[in-house]
């Protein structure tokens, strides 16, 4: 038996290595290009952090001087960063509940359902830039359709993109078109709740608004949760949006400057690679900060099919 089993293990043996290094053929390129294309320019940029550097001359080794300064000489990052958290305050909550809504409609078997779904998704399959444009042409002041809608009803409409105080909002209503993505995930979801429940919960006397907020908004809770954490990410990463919609201006008094817009202006625009590196490790660590009081407090409302709570 020994005589036998010995080449059997020396081929297992054979398979196993030809299997790890076919293994670790297929990881190698995301390996390369998360190392070249991220890892190592994520070291390089916490490097630049703490240098004045122009992108030209050798860098000059400044210590914590552009961390200092962000915090307290820089008003224009405070009102970034002010309008970033109004921004995703807003347009975060608003993109949860409007896919909610409509995700809760289309699971519905009608007649045109994978029509509607369809139309929902598409905005999500324009490039953001495409979309810029076409609102910036929606929100014109005088021609644009939306205040032309509303004139209809005798309403007044705004100079969105050169009012101060409607530029962000309409920043939002354009994250708002495309919100069929996370629609879509949601759809997947609820209509994979078991139908037993509702049928169950129906025999308790259950009305339907009782069955969606106690059978479907639940069991649909890890969807909400993965579609807050990247909206959440994507607010605080604006930029087409921004810099189309404004020209790169940043609107009127720099009424919807962002953070990420003030990162590329320190960087391309005025040159100051170190101070912009400095600003991007401080959005890094407010994503990061943000993400785990999302997980933190996912255990007190996120629920799992599967899972068990005592």
């Amino acid at each position: 038996m020994a005589v036998i089993a010995a080449p059997l293990l020396r081929r297992a043996g054979r398979f196993r290595r030809r299997e790890t290094w076919s293994f670790y053929a297929f990881v190698a390129p995301w390996i390369v290009g998360f190392v070249v294309f991220t890892a190592i320019p994520m070291v390089a940029s916490l490097g630049l952090s703490f240098t004045d550097w122009d992108s030209f001359q050798a860098p000059n080794f400044i210590g914590f001087d552009n961390y200092v300064e962000l915090f307290t000489e820089d008003p224009l990052f405070w009102a970034a960063l002010r309008h970033t958290l109004y921004f995703a305050v807003v347009s975060v909550p608003l993109s949860l509940l409007i896919a909610l809504f409509l995700a809760n409609l289309l699971s519905r078997p009608f007649k045109g359902a994978r029509l509607f779904r369809t139309v929902i998704y598409i905005p999500a399959l324009v490039p953001l830039v495409a979309s810029a444009m076409i609102f910036r042409w929606l929100l014109a002041p005088q021609t644009g359709p939306v205040n032309g809608f509303l004139a209809m009803f005798g309403i007044e409409g705004p100079a969105w993109l050169l009012d101060e105080n409607w530029i962000i909002p309409a920043i939002v209503l354009l994250s708002l078109w495309q919100v069929g993505a996370g629609t879509i995930l949601l759809i997947a979801a609820l209509q994979g709740v078991p139908p037993a429940l509702y049928e169950a919960a129906r025999i308790d006397g259950a009305n339907r608004r009782q069955q969606f907020w106690h059978i479907s908004v639940p069991l649909v809770t890890p969807i909400l949760f993965f579609n807050l954490i990247t909206g959440m990410i994507a607010a605080f990463q604006v930029f087409s949006q921004v810099y189309v919609l404004t020209d790169g201006k940043s609107g009127p008094s720099n009424a919807s400057l962002m953070l990420v817009p003030y990162v590329y202006d320190n960087a391309f625009r005025y040159y100051h690679m170190g101070y912009a590196s400095a600003l991007a490790w401080v959005l890094f660590i407010i994503i990061m900060i943000l993400s785990a009081g999302i997980l933190r407090s996912s255990r007190g409302w996120v629920f799992y099919e599967t899972e068990v709570r005592t």
